[in-house]
């Protein structure tokens, strides 16, 4: 059984036995352990095999036995944490994505603490069993959430409304410097979404992000009027931004591409394995082939779409087709909650919904919400890895109080209901969140 613990470098072993393990990148343990060592998995296994090397390597390590099943930490791979003060917009219904974005617009524009509303966040989060996130950032007072909260993941400054008269006099400038200086290890950027940004820029922003080393996740094809913008430049989506002083983008100036969303993104090289998409809503086949091709994963977030008045993503296509997937939350400005297994369950619903009948749906899902998260930041294996229980990853992980005659028991119980059943999260071995028993 391979380990990497070394007698002579390591300060910290411990090991923690669950009833059930799941490595994601393997099958279920029964009775299973995971050792780690300086904040990093050195091996995963039963608990007799992993408890007897990690003695045999380190005279006395610290030991943990917790119930339930033991999970990688949840990935929420497309958040805006700093919206959390802004429940009260979440709490309503809407009758689609414009109609809400006039109700966010309204709340958005009073004075709010940006960075405490991303803690709290984040606090909100943890407690639920998220360990890493891909955090969108609008205010500059949340850009350090994750690195103040030493949680997993990227934080992405997000940029709209640039015409590409501002964006090649200023904007460029502006957003090279603001990365360089901002004391963020893991930053990246968020190209808002093909209507809130000129053709121009949004496609510089892809040749920015990859002379600056960074990752990029925008919004595509989330709005039911974002083809008609993309295709016609027309629509209520055109016309809101009309009505905002936009019409000198591009898009509305010239009539519009042609191409729809998908393809208008290819077409001017915002898609591929260095991004990920958040909803993925309104695509067709040829749409999701175009994401196939390119590599480019996509976020799910069901719950929120539900809240916004939105149609279902086509997630039994995304599973039968192949397609990269990951789960995100969006924020409490769109959502009941920052718990990751909500919107897991509201994807098991929506795929059998869809006539998803294989007997892989439960496995797919949980390992959309661990692995397609880290796959979607370009985190899986290497240094910085997370999303699985690999030798080498980050000790991330939650402890689920549920319970089973069989790992497939077990299983079902977390995808199909397991909001609220967090009872722990570790993160890089450290226990950062713990039920009061």
């Amino acid at each position: 059984m391979d380990s990497v613990i070394d007698r002579a470098t390591s300060t910290r072993v411990s090991v923690h036995l669950a009833p059930w393990v799941f490595p994601i990148e393997g099958p279920p343990i029964r009775n299973g352990a995971v050792s780690v060592v300086d904040g990093v998995i050195s091996q995963t296994g039963s608990a007799g095999d992993v408890l007897s090397a990690t003695r045999a390597a380190a005279s006395d390590p610290a030991v943990r036995e917790w119930s339930g099943a033991l999970i990688p930490g949840l990935v929420n791979a497309h958040s805006h944490l700093q919206y959390t003060c802004m429940a009260e917009v979440g709490a309503s219904t809407y009758a689609g994505f414009e109609d809400w974005s006039r109700a966010f617009q309204d709340v958005y524009e009073r004075p709010h603490d940006w960075a405490e509303s991303a803690a709290d966040g984040l606090e909100i989060a943890v407690a639920t069993g998220t360990t890493a996130v891909a955090d969108i950032v609008t205010d500059l007072p949340a850009l350090g959430v994750l690195q103040h909260g030493a949680v997993h993941g990227i934080v992405y400054w997000e940029l709209m409304s640039w015409l590409e008269v501002d964006w090649k006099g200023s904007g460029r400038q502006l957003t090279a410097e603001l990365l360089a200086t901002a004391g963020v290890e893991q930053i990246g950027l968020s190209p808002h979404a093909p209507y809130s940004l000129d053709t121009t820029v949004l496609s510089d922003l892809t040749a920015l992000s990859r002379e600056l080393g960074v990752r990029r996740h925008l919004h595509l094809a989330e709005s039911a009027w974002e083809a008609e913008y993309t295709m016609h430049g027309r629509g209520d989506l055109a016309e809101q931004w009309r009505k905002w002083g936009y019409d000198g983008f591009h898009l509305l100036k010239n009539g519009g591409s042609r191409l729809r969303p998908v393809s208008y993104a290819e077409s001017i090289g915002a898609l591929g394995d260095d991004v990920h998409i958040a909803h993925g809503i309104y695509v067709d086949a040829t749409d999701r082939e175009t994401l196939r091709r390119t590599r480019t994963s996509v976020a799910l977030c069901p719950r929120s779409n539900s809240v916004i008045g939105l149609d279902e993503a086509p997630v039994a296509a995304y599973l039968r087709e192949g397609n990269s997937i990951a789960v995100g939350t969006d924020s409490l400005s769109s959502t009941p909650s920052l718990d990751l297994l909500g919107d897991v369950s509201a994807l098991y619903r929506i795929a059998r919904e869809q006539g998803y009948a294989e007997r892989d749906l439960h496995e797919r899902l949980l390992a959309a919400a661990t692995r397609g998260g880290a796959e979607a930041m370009g985190a899986l294996g290497g240094v910085g890895a997370f999303g699985t229980l690999s030798i080498g990853a980050y000790a991330d992980f939650a402890v689920l109080d549920v319970d089973g005659s069989s790992s497939d028991d077990v299983l079902a119980a977390i995808v199909e209901a397991g909001e609220g059943t967090n009872t722990a999260t570790i993160i890089a071995g450290e226990v950062r969140w713990q039920a009061q028993t």
